[in-house]
C-alpha cells in the first residue's frame, strides 16, 4: 500500500537492459494456481484464461499486501466472471487482503445463490453485494488470528454476465474499462471513484463521526484519517475492510455499486491496485493492455511498465506492490501498436534530447502528464539507450529465443 502521488512525470528510461518487452511477452510462465469454490467454480489466484490476465509484483517495501482473484462460472453460472483486486495495509495487511481475497467471492456467492438474484440491473444485485461486503468485514473481527484493528484492504471487483457488468469499490483500488468512441479510437473510461478522505462527502461523514481528517507537513497533498484523540493510523482512504480503530469514526466497509451494459464497442476491464495508478493514467493503462501481443501476458506487462514508472519518475522513493486484473470482453486478441513499436517510439524520444532537455508537458483529459511527455535524460540514460538499441537491432534479427526465467520479474502468474 503505497501513498499517493503527485502528477509530475520525468522519464528517464532506467534499467533498459531489462526492456525487451517482447522477451517479456514469450517467456516462460509459472504453473497456473486454481481451485473449486462455491458451486463448482473455478477459482484462479494467479494465471490467465481465455478472457482473463492476472499478476502481482512485490514492491520494496516488504511483504506483498496485495491480492487477486478470479472466479469462472461464478455462482455455478457458465460464462459468469468475478474478478477483484485487493490492498492491503497496516501491520497485517497482506494478511487481511487474502483473507478476504478468500472469503468475499464465496460469500457473495453464497448471497445471491440463497436470494435468487440473477445478473443485471436489478437492484437486488446491489443489496446483495453491500451485504457480502459487510458480512466479510464482520467476518475479520471474528477472526482471532487476524489483526486487523489497525490493518486493513481496500477491493474493487466485478462481476461480468453476457453485457451485463456490477462494479464494486472499496477503497482507492481503480477499475477501468477500455471502449472506442464514434471514430473507433481506444478511449478509457473509469467505472470507480477514487474513495479517499479527500473527496468532501467522504471527508464530511468521517468528521461527523469523530474522526479528523488532515494531511502530514511532509505530504501535503495526501489528507488521511485519524482517530480522533490519537495521531493514528493515518489511513489515506476512507472506506476498507478491517481497520476497526475508525470504524466508530466514520471509516466504513459499505461499497459503493453501479451497473453497466456493455455494447460492442467494449473490449477489456482493468482492475488494479493503487501501486498502478500512482504512477500510470487511464489513457497509459489501456494503451498498453491493448498492445500486448498474447492477452495471457497483458496485466504482466501493465505491472512492468508500472514498475518502470516507479523507478523513473519517483527514483527516491520504494516501488509499490502492484496487481492487475484484466478481464477481456472478446476472446479475439485486441492490437494496436505493438511493444517493439512503443519501445521505439520511447528510443527515439531519448535519441533526439540532449543531456539537459525537458520537453512540454502533455495534458491527459484526466488532467495528467503522460509518461515519455516531460523527458529528461542524463548521461547514463543515454548510455543505457545504446545498449538498448544494440539489443533491439538484434532482436531485429531473429535472437527472439532468448528467454528470462519469471524469478528475473518478480513477479507470480501462470499459463
Amino acid at each position: 500500500m503505497g501513498a499517493c502521488c503527485s502528477t509530475e512525470v520525468k522519464y528517464k528510461g532506467r534499467r533498459h537492459e531489462e526492456d525487451d518487452l517482447e522477451g517479456k511477452e514469450e517467456e516462460g510462465q509459472q504453473e497456473e494456481v486454481t481451485t473449486t469454490g462455491h458451486a463448482g467454480a473455478i477459482v484462479r489466484f494467479q494465471g490467465s484464461s481465455s478472457y482473463t490476465s492476472m499478476y502481482t509484483r512485490k514492491g520494496k517495501k516488504g511483504i506483498n499486501q496485495d491480492a487477486m482473484t478470479v472466479w469462472e462460472n461464478f455462482m455455478g453460472e457458465k460464462n459468469v466472471f468475478f474478478c477483484a483486486v485487493f490492498d492491503g495495509h497496516g501491520p497485517s495487511g497482506h494478511q487481511v487482503a487474502r483473507h478476504v481475497c478468500h472469503t468475499l467471492p464465496y460469500k457473495l456467492s453464497t448471497v445471491c445463490k440463497e436470494n435468487d438474484v440473477a445478473v443485471g440491473a436489478d437492484k437486488d444485485w446491489e443489496a446483495s453485494i453491500i451485504r457480502a461486503f459487510e458480512e466479510s468485514d464482520e467476518d475479520l473481527i471474528l477472526e482471532e488470528s487476524l489483526d486487523s484493528y489497525c490493518s486493513g484492504t481496500t477491493a474493487v471487483t466485478v462481476i461480468k454476465q453476457d453485457e451485463h457488468l456490477i462494479i464494486s469499490n472499496l477503497g482507492d483500488s481503480r477499475g477501468i474499462l477500455c471502449t472506442r468512441d464514434n471514430e473507433n479510437q481506444l478511449i478509457p473510461i473509469q467505472l470507480t471513484v477514487d474513495l479517499k478522505p479527500s473527496i468532501p462527502s467522504e471527508a464530511e461523514r468521517i468528521l461527523k463521526c469523530g474522526g479528523r481528517v488532515f494531511a502530514m507537513d511532509e505530504e501535503s497533498n495526501v489528507p488521511r484519517v485519524w482517530m480522533p484523540d490519537h495521531d493514528c493510523p493515518g489511513l489515506a482512504m476512507a472506506r476498507a475492510f478491517g481497520d476497526f480503530c475508525l470504524k466508530d469514526h466514520g471509516v466504513i466497509a459499505i461499497p459503493q455499486v453501479s451497473y453497466r451494459k456493455l455494447t460492442s464497442k467494449d473490449e477489456f476491464v482493468v482492475l488494479a491496485t493503487d501501486g498502478v495508478w500512482d504512477v500510470l493514467t487511464n489513457n497509459e493503462v489501456i494503451r498498453i493492455v491493448a498492445s500486448v501481443k498474447k492477452q495471457s501476458m497483458a496485466a504482466k506487462i501493465l505491472v512492468y511498465y508500472a514498475v518502470q514508472a516507479w523507478r523513473t519518475r519517483y527514483p527516491g522513493s520504494k516501488v509499490d506492490d502492484c496487481a492487475v486484473v484484466c478481464l477481456f470482453l472478446k476472446k479475439r486478441p485486441l492490437l494496436t501498436r505493438s511493444l517493439s513499436d512503443m519501445s521505439k517510439n520511447v528510443a527515439s524520444q531519448l535519441d533526439g534530447a540532449d543531456s539537459n532537455l525537458i520537453s512540454k508537458d502533455r495534458k491527459t483529459e484526466e488532467g495528467e502528464t503522460v509518461i515519455n511527455c516531460d523527458i529528461t535524460v542524463d548521461p547514463k540514460a543515454l548510455d543505457e539507450l545504446n545498449r538498448v538499441k544494440a539489443f533491439t537491432k538484434s532482436s531485429r534479427l531473429g535472437s527472439l529465443n532468448r528467454r528470462k526465467t519469471s524469478k528475473d520479474f518478480g513477479g507470480t502468474e501462470a499459463n
